[in-house]
């Protein structure tokens, strides 16, 4: 990770090899079987055949680091027109996964083992931070057509402020991709076992958000994982 400026340390997070949860199922989704990940990108038309992505986080071999802010564009390679820190405040979205493809097309992950995690709250004290987080949300809001009055800083926040920041990516030129892998079959976690479960739930999310999934599709995909393949 010599590539990484030293500020941009402070943003990495070490983590221990996980042993339950969305964590531990992205940490071996990324690790030990890829080309899982690879094939739904690819369904979804994202890439091609031949535009081979490289995981760059979370990697055994990186500590299973993850990352946010700005260590999270250096680690991607890519560069804003105007500085991450206009647009929001230090402690943004920590990335469950990144990866890059030959193409230098992003993507960016969230990856959830149960239906609870879903729901999140705006936690922040700083009125200035709050400050802004709302701007940037309401931004995100008039970007992706979202017409109406419901509150993106409170109980589908985490989805919010993710939306946020890919869209700010493409609104700066930059090929990006949101990915949600929901897992499917974490009985310790009682996940869902079906695509189905997972969709009815996000389903709700979308219209409490006020988005057309029509409005998502070209840089937001659901990718529904089995953990019995893992």
């Amino acid at each position: 990770m010599s590539s990484l400026s030293w500020l941009a340390l402070m943003a990495r997070f070490v983590q221990a090899e996980a042993n339950k949860g969305s964590q531990k199922w992205i940490q071996k989704l990324v690790n030990e079987k890829p080309h899982l990940l690879d094939s739904l990108i690819m369904s979804n038309q994202f890439i091609s055949e031949k535009d081979d992505i490289q995981w760059l986080s979370p990697l055994k071999s990186d500590s299973y680091a993850e990352y946010r802010d700005e260590t999270c564009l250096e680690l991607l390679n890519v560069t804003l027109k105007t500085p991450l820190s206009d647009f929001w405040p230090k402690n943004g979205p920590q990335w469950d996964a990144l990866g890059k493809s030959a193409s230098g097309k992003l993507f960016l992950i969230e990856a959830k083992a149960h239906i609870p995690e879903l729901i999140s709250t705006l936690k922040a004290n700083n009125p200035a931070s709050t400050d802004k987080i709302m701007r940037s949300l309401e931004q995100t809001k008039k970007s992706l057509g979202s017409k109406n009055d419901f509150d993106w800083s409170k109980t589908f926040y985490q989805y919010a402020n993710r939306l946020a920041h890919v869209d700010l990516l493409r609104r700066n030129g930059i090929s990006a991709y949101l990915l949600f892998v929901y897992f499917l079959n974490d009985s310790e976690m009682k996940g869902p076992k079906t695509s189905d479960e997972w969709k009815g739930a996000i389903r709700l999310v979308h219209r409490c958000l006020g988005l057309r999934e029509n409005l998502l599709e070209n840089f937001v995909a659901d990718l529904f994982i089995d953990v019995r393949n893992l």
